[in-house]
């Protein structure tokens, strides 16, 4: 949530940045300065007020004592006036504070400077492309042929068990699904991380602090019995671990690791684009989340790109990073970076992770905030990035290594996988 004092302090500034996300925001910032004009003064009236009835309740005491009944009964019922008048403010101040809010959280975060304008993926930026482009035999196949002839994925399975986006993993699959998340949590452990097992289901708190709620409800499953949330990713939990926390300079940054499972609904996804592994509603994934000093948010962003860009490398997929425009970016950023790794029998690129800064966007919708050096609190700065997701980075790695009759495990994961090939199933 974009903090009140910065709107205030430059609104025409804060509408200009938000037309980069395609937003017209000016009647919805007039709307706020004049529901926070409203509240501070029906603040100060009622303060006034009760600052009043202290005074005659002090008075009413004297009165009494000085044995002047009649005098301090009619002091009586002027402070009784008074309080109901206070008690009349009260209410219209949580009445507008309530508006106020309504209005504040759907407004999406502020881009960084550096975004591009855009309207949709088609407008992002590369920044960069790296590794070795494969080459395959004419009659190489696609991921969800590769995991059928060799026994490693059951899309039939899930569809007959659960629903069409949730499959089984088998044998050498599932084998390999946990040896990325066991090589994934330990690159992440060596770079500094602090690993978290996290819940796989939230709080409506726990959505709204994190910028899910309300701006994604309808991509998430909910479970109204409890009304609870199943996590889109681990970043959810891990980052409210510090709602309504005021910590210390010194605690920052805090790195965070998680792995989790992951649910989306993905309401409206069809076609070719969503075949296989390029589009599931349940899925592994390992997350960084970084708590940080603002100053040094972006110099953090610069070290959790190199740290996805590392992964990408000792996995031996080519891939690239995109800046995303404003069309393209989520409700919660201020600047994102996705990371994207060829898929070489589909001849596209598959995107595997997003790298994000969030500023003080998700710390002010939490609470989230630190002591500086002279005492002062101020808001932290949260950044988060897939590193990875798990289902495009093995459809990539078994279509990149497929070679007839075996597909070839990256030199990097051979010694979690405990294989140098997947070999087809023995009859």
């Amino acid at each position: 949530m974009i903090p009140i004092s910065t709107i205030r302090e430059n609104p025409e500034k804060v509408i200009n940045r938000l037309t980069i996300k395609n937003i017209d925001a000016k009647s919805a910032i007039l709307q706020i300065i004049a529901l926070d004009d409203v509240r501070k003064e029906t603040q100060r009236n009622m303060d006034d007020l009760l600052a009043q009835t202290n005074n005659l309740a002090k008075e009413i005491g004297i009165l009494f004592k000085s044995g002047k009944k009649e005098e301090a009964d009619a002091l009586k019922q002027k402070n009784t006036d008074l309080k109901e008048q206070a008690k009349a403010l009260e209410q219209k101040l949580e009445e507008t504070q309530t508006k106020l809010q309504s209005v504040l959280v759907q407004l999406p975060n502020l881009p960084h400077e550096s975004v591009p304008s855009g309207k949709s993926a088609a407008d992002n930026i590369i920044v960069k492309q790296a590794g070795e482009m494969p080459v395959l035999q004419p009659d190489a196949m696609p991921h969800w042929d590769i995991a059928t002839k060799f026994d490693l994925i059951s899309f039939d399975m899930g569809s007959k068990v659960t629903g069409a986006g949730f499959p089984f993993y088998k044998g050498q699959g599932a084998r390999l699904q946990r040896a990325l998340i066991n090589f994934f949590l330990d690159e992440a452990i060596a770079a500094g991380y602090h690993e978290i097992q996290p819940p796989l289901l939230i709080n409506e708190d726990s959505g709204y602090g994190t910028g899910q709620l309300p701006d994604k409800e309808g991509q998430m499953y909910h479970i109204g019995i409890d009304n609870l949330y199943l996590i889109p990713t681990a970043e959810v939990p891990v980052t409210n671990l510090y709602r309504n926390l005021i910590l210390q300079k010194s605690d920052l940054p805090i790195k965070n690791v998680a792995y989790s499972n992951c649910f989306r609904r993905e309401a409206g996804s069809y076609g070719k684009d969503v075949r296989g592994l390029n589009r599931l509603h349940q899925f592994d994934k390992v997350e960084i989340v970084q708590i940080a000093n603002p100053s040094d948010s972006y110099a953090i962003l610069d070290t959790m790109i190199e740290h996805v860009a590392g992964l990408l490398a000792k996995l031996e997929l080519p891939y690239r990073i995109l800046r995303l425009c404003g069309g393209d970016m989520s409700f919660t950023s201020a600047l994102t970076f996705d990371f994207e790794v060829w898929s070489a029998a589909q001849e596209r690129w598959l995107e595997v992770s997003s790298v994000s800064n969030f500023e003080n966007f998700q710390a002010n919708r939490m609470k989230l905030r630190f002591k500086d050096d002279s005492g002062k609190t101020q808001l932290a700065h949260t950044l988060n990035g897939s590193a990875l997701a798990l289902p495009r980075i093995v459809a990539a790695l078994l279509e990149n290594n497929q070679q007839g009759d075996q597909v070839r495990i990256p030199h990097a994961l051979r010694a979690y996988t405990g294989y140098d090939y997947i070999s087809l199933p023995k009859v």
